[in-house]
């Protein structure tokens, strides 16, 4: 269902300055510093939804992603290397890992890696494991609801549209949850109503997410 979304969604690259910070302000601090630093590795955990991709993705390195190929097949001899979902890591993919590590450790170059667990708790061979721990760890703390309807609000209002605490909830509660798909919607909703000429209502609301869905 969020792919279908985010197919249908204006294009809204992560970066950041479009992450919505939450309680990850001093993550965030400490994530670019290791990214203008000559630190060799960093790890991001956290749950789903919290921006790890997000991060991923706005720190311009090569990205790949081990869900859709768990044995980094496709892996070439990037400077900078991130690693979507090292959880999901087959037996080749993680030897492919451990050396790309070893390169980069001799290259000079970054390695950026993201899971749901920390590296003491991957379920990986354990050089692998030690050397994910070696560097920085950034747990990642998704935002509250609160959090995410002020942010919304706060989108909204930039961009002159009247949305009612009333339709963030519903947005809230039938939208996917992660704040990139949210923010692409108001996005969506801008461009529906002013190429319809209509106010957002509760029934706009429910017409452009059954049609996004």
């Amino acid at each position: 269902m969020q792919q279908l979304l985010l197919d249908l969604l204006p294009a809204n690259p992560p970066t950041f300055d479009n992450f919505v910070v939450g309680d990850n302000a001093r993550a965030l601090a400490e994530f670019r510093h290791w990214l203008a630093s000559n630190g060799l590795s960093c790890h991001l955990c956290g749950e789903p939804a919290s921006g790890k991709s997000h991060w991923l993705a706005a720190s311009g390195f090569a990205l790949h992603d081990a869900a859709l190929d768990p044995a980094l097949s496709k892996l070439e001899s990037p400077l900078q290397l991130a690693v979507d979902h090292v959880d999901q890591l087959d037996a080749k993919g993680q030897i492919a890992l451990f050396n790309q590590f070893n390169r980069l450790k001799a290259a000079g170059g970054k390695l950026l890696t993201a899971a749901v667990q920390p590296p003491a708790h991957l379920d990986v061979r354990e050089d692998l494991r030690t050397r994910l721990g070696s560097g920085l760890i950034c747990r990642l703390h998704p935002l509250s609801d609160a959090e995410k309807a002020a942010a919304l609000a706060a989108q909204a209002e930039a961009r002159a549209l009247k949305l009612t605490p009333e339709a963030i909830d519903y947005l809230l509660r039938r939208a996917p949850r992660d704040m990139r798909s949210l923010s692409a919607f108001i996005a969506t909703l801008d461009h529906y109503s002013l190429e319809h000429h209509r106010a957002i209502t509760l029934p706009l609301l429910r017409e452009v997410l059954q049609e996004a869905l």
